[in-house]
């Protein structure tokens, strides 16, 4: 008998997920969730610590979101643009597009922010075009990097064990190395690196030819690739005038950073020099209930495309008006809240209750991010910086033992640890002071644990 959600059924239980290997420990079962806090079916509960994987903005079971799912649903839950327009799609768009501010204009709504990147590099495709510049087509990415893990999508991440997997599948896009501000090479300070690797950016368009460059594509504030990445002041500024010189196109991929999450509506906003051209969001602007990416772009760009024979790109639920209905909700509490300011207040709080814990815990290593947009980098040893060693697999033995102690952590590494091994703290943008100070005290005993494992082991 087949399971469609978890797959073959084996001695009448069900494979657990594609994602783990087999033999791996079963996953606790949800049983519901209530702002920042959910509980399994055992009656445990856990702090939402990384809001899922820093997704879920406005917690579980908010009321005003729930009503307007509910709302909209009785009305039409679908409804294809190509057929019907529809009022929730009109009215999220107009108060995206007026968080976003100048330039941001118009709204295109996919399920995702795989989708909403690819949706980003065909636009910035079609517009060249519509500029008479058919040669452009190359994008650039940094490495390491993360924008999504569709075909189109994984050839602009920056992961080379995923490239060794699926490069044959793909057309691989430049990279240029990423601005890193902890581990730096010799001889070099955070600053110089950052103009390093800004410098680098003009060498590789130059390199591959400027007019054949369409976009550079980029997270001003790291995700799960560089684990809350935040590159010195002169970098964003001289990447910006870069692309501008050579009529690049800058795109930013807020998946993550977005939707109010640094303390800021746009990550773009701490760095007014360094507008993008187009913006990506995700994850946040539906806060996890319900799937949804999004493009937002000017209005000239726009213009041009739908002129030149209107936007090639579409998917089955784009502009869904029920998901429509649903983010244009989050969006207003979000606004009502003022939960963009919650985020700068408490990600403040949160940053010094994490970087307090480096006297006393010799793994972390690094607390970096905007907000409530953090990593902690983990180390075997604060002074030499020395990684914990892979085959102990950190991140996952740091999340088992974060479960068990009512902490749903995520956990991350890049390119099989080849950068280091991160833990994204980004509670719901609704956390409190209280709530901050549980999760501070809850991190710090499981660090406690996972540090008395690694001495037993001899790390």
């Amino acid at each position: 008998m087949k399971n469609p959600a978890l797959g073959t059924q084996s001695r009448g239980e069900p494979i657990q997920t594609f994602l783990a290997p087999m033999g791996t420990p079963r996953l606790p079962r949800i049983s519901h969730g209530e702002g920042i806090y959910m509980w399994d079916t055992g009656g445990k509960r856990y702090i939402d610590v990384s809001s899922g994987p820093v997704a879920n903005n406005l917690g579980h079971a908010n009321p005003r979101v729930l009503a307007a799912m509910q709302a909209q649903a009785a009305r039409t839950a679908f409804a294809f643009p190509g057929m019907f327009e529809s009022e929730a799609n009109a009215d999220l768009a107009r108060l995206l597009t007026d968080q976003a501010g100048p330039g941001f204009d118009q709204a295109f709504f996919v399920s995702g922010g795989s989708e909403a990147v690819e949706s980003a590099v065909k636009f910035a495709r079609q517009y060249a075009l519509s500029q008479g510049q058919p040669q452009r087509w190359k994008v650039i990415s940094r490495e390491p990097g993360y924008h999504g893990g569709t075909m189109g999508a994984l050839a602009l991440t920056g992961d080379k064990h995923q490239h060794e997997v699926f490069g044959p599948l793909i057309r691989e896009m430049p990279k240029v190395p990423a601005p890193f501000t902890y581990r730096l090479p010799p001889n070099h300070t955070r600053e110089s690196y950052a103009r390093h690797c800004a410098a680098a950016v003009e060498e590789r368009i130059l390199a591959e030819g400027p007019e054949t460059v369409l976009a550079m594509i980029l997270e001003p504030v790291g995700g799960l690739a560089t684990g809350a990445l935040v590159a010195e002041a002169p970098y964003l500024d001289e990447v910006r005038a870069i692309c501008s010189r050579h009529g690049v196109l800058l795109i930013f991929d807020e998946v993550m950073s977005g939707a109010g999450r640094t303390g800021s509506f746009l990550a773009s906003d701490h760095w007014p020099n360094a507008r993008p051209d187009l913006v990506v969001l995700a994850k946040g602007i539906a806060a996890g209930y319900t799937p949804m990416g999004c493009l937002l772009a000017p209005d000239h760009m726009v213009r041009a495309v739908a002129d030149g024979g209107g936007f090639m790109n579409g998917f089955t639920y784009f502009a869904n008006p029920l998901s429509c209905a649903i983010g244009l909700a989050v969006l207003q509490e979000m606004v009502d809240q003022d939960l963009v300011a919650n985020a700068a207040h408490q990600g403040a709080v949160l940053a010094e209750r994490l970087r307090a814990m480096i006297p006393h815990c010799r793994l972390v290593g690094d607390v970096r991010g905007l907000g409530l947009l953090l990593a902690v980098e983990l180390v075997a040893d604060q002074d030499s910086k020395r990684r914990i060693p892979l085959e102990m697999n950190a991140p996952a033995m740091v999340q088992r033992i974060a479960m068990e102690e009512g902490l749903a952590l995520y956990a991350r590494r890049t390119s099989r640890g080849a950068y280091g091994d991160w833990l994204m703290i980004t509670p719901p943008l609704i956390v409190t002071g209280a709530q901050v100070d549980e999760i501070a005290d809850g991190l710090a005993r499981v660090l406690a644990r996972f540090d008395a494992v690694l001495r037993a082991a001899g790390v």
